[in-house]
């Protein structure tokens, strides 16, 4: 058995210019016995050369089969064949290493002893206990190293990288692997995890695309940066987007999900936008929303009613909309139905306006209903309330609409179905009530508004009546100006 000095955490190389076969040399006194040793093989050979450049430098070959054990380090290393240069060691060909804590498979390994760096190109695969692994075209080990103030192990790999990462619940039970796949890959310690360019990550509840993104598995949280968009896979899926999206987990299941600036999240019954959207996940479900900003206004758009505000605070169990409030300076847009008139642009909206709007979405009055678009049934508004609607005019023949204004503290807007159109029912009013109502008539006014002019109606002479003749007798002196009461400037 031949002894070779130690070469890092992945490959070993034989630096001893000794023959396969020869006995060791005697250890001097006072010298450490050198780390890891060479098992020698039946077809393992060793050679030594010189480089062919100034200075020169030895380099030692070993080929057919190359077995490395290192005891102290508890490291295990093979290949088809091992050199070793001047400034780094190589293991060519089914090249791998083994330690408690890691595997790996490549067909180069190189380690460069002055970083203690090893990298591995070609086909490589690391595996952890876990289950958890690296594949990809080329990857760096860095190993934990107290004088290169590294105190844990790193890895780094290039060329698109897939690491596929394993994980248990709090019962040990294994979970759906997650697999993250970008451009480039760095991985600090057994749990943070960086990843940049055409960033994938795939869960089994949702998936994601971004720039870059950062994975915090023992805090259990997930950034995703420049453009990322997320979209949930369970039974009702949904979209996220904007600038930066954080994820927060909790026994590795999804719980929240913040987006901020130019925030947009997509379900099949609502979208949300704002600056900011904070969502709240039930069951891979999403349960709540929080939206605000501050350069623009929150928005909850869905296919009945539009609602405007500073903040919405969005209720959805099961994913499905059954109460939006909206704060301040709240406002609220429909379609109206133009069965029997014609909009057009801009009055195109039937508005509702106030401090406080709170609209009541009728989700759950047939839960074995597939539509996916629940109908809004009742719109309050509170706090400086004002509403604007578009009503059919009373003349079937009339294709104008009517508008129906009214002020008060409290609007209530009660909705009713009729087929597959949502039509005002009720609208009441409480305290401070004002309105007005606007009927389009067919009168002169159309004619004029054709270019035509109305036609005259004829009058009959009537007789000339004769002038009043002046009273007789004096009369009474008249009041002076003053004295009127509703003129008079000393009364007012």
């Amino acid at each position: 058995m031949i002894r070779v000095a130690a070469i890092g955490v992945f490959i070993g190389v034989v630096t001893s210019a000794v023959a396969i076969g020869q006995q060791p040399a005697t250890q001097q006194p006072g010298q450490r016995p050198t780390p890891c040793e060479l098992v020698p093989q039946p077809t393992t050979r060793l050679t030594v050369d010189t480089l062919p450049i100034p200075g020169g430098g030895q380099v030692a070959f070993v080929g057919g089969g190359v077995l490395i054990k290192c005891p102290a380090k508890n490291m295990t290393l093979k290949g088809d064949s091992a050199e070793r240069y001047p400034d780094h060691d190589q293991l060519i060909g089914h090249a791998s290493y083994d330690e408690p804590r890691l595997h790996v498979d490549a067909d180069f390994l190189n380690y460069f002893p002055n970083e203690d760096i090893v990298k591995g190109a070609g086909n490589v695969h690391a595996l952890l206990p876990s289950g958890s692994r690296l594949d990809g075209p080329q990857a760096e080990y860095r190993r934990p190293n107290a004088k290169l103030n590294r105190p844990h192990r790193q890895m780094a790999a290039i060329a698109r990288p897939t690491i596929t990462v394993m994980e248990k619940d709090s019962t040990g039970k294994p979970l759906p692997p997650t697999t993250v796949i970008a451009n480039q890959v760095f991985m600090d310690g057994d749990s943070l995890i960086y990843g940049g360019g055409q960033v994938e990550i795939n869960r089994p509840d949702i998936s994601t695309n971004s720039d870059s993104a950062f994975i915090d598995q023992e805090h259990e949280t997930m950034k995703l940066m420049r453009n990322p968009k997320m979209r949930g896979k369970k039974d009702r899926p949904f979209t996220l987007a904007g600038d930066l999206i954080t994820l927060y987990s909790k026994n590795h299941k999804l719980q929240r999900v913040l987006s901020q600036a130019k925030a947009v999240a997509t379900s099949d019954s609502l979208t949300l936008r704002s600056d900011t959207i904070d969502l709240r996940v039930v069951n891979d479900l999403l349960d709540h929303a929080y939206v605000w900003g501050k350069t623009s206004r929150a928005r909850a758009l869905s296919p009945s009613q539009d609602l405007i505000a500073d903040s919405l605070d969005v209720w959805m169990p099961g994913q499905r909309i059954q109460l939006v409030r909206a704060l301040p300076h709240a406002v609220a847009q429909g379609r109206p139905d133009t069965t029997r008139f014609k909009i057009e642009r801009p009055d195109t909206n039937d508005l509702l306006v106030g401090d406080t709007i709170v609209a009541t979405f009728d989700s759950l009055a047939s839960p074995r209903d597939t539509s996916r678009n629940p109908n809004i049934k009742q719109l309050v508004s509170t706090g400086h309330a004002s509403a604007l609607y578009h009503v059919a005019p009373s003349d079937s023949n009339e294709t104008r609409f009517g508008v129906n204004y009214v002020t008060a503290r409290l609007i209530t807007v009660d909705f009713t179905q009729q087929a597959t159109k949502q039509k005002v029912a009720v609208v009441t009013t409480v305290d401070s009530v004002y309105g007005v109502y606007i009927e389009p008539r067919s009168d002169s006014g159309r004619a004029r508004a054709v270019g035509q002019k109305p036609a005259l109606t004829p009058t009959k002479a009537q007789p000339s009546k004769p002038a009043p003749k002046p009273p007789s007798g004096p009369q009474p002196a008249s009041k002076p100006p003053d004295s009127t009461p509703l003129l008079s400037p000393r009364r007012q």
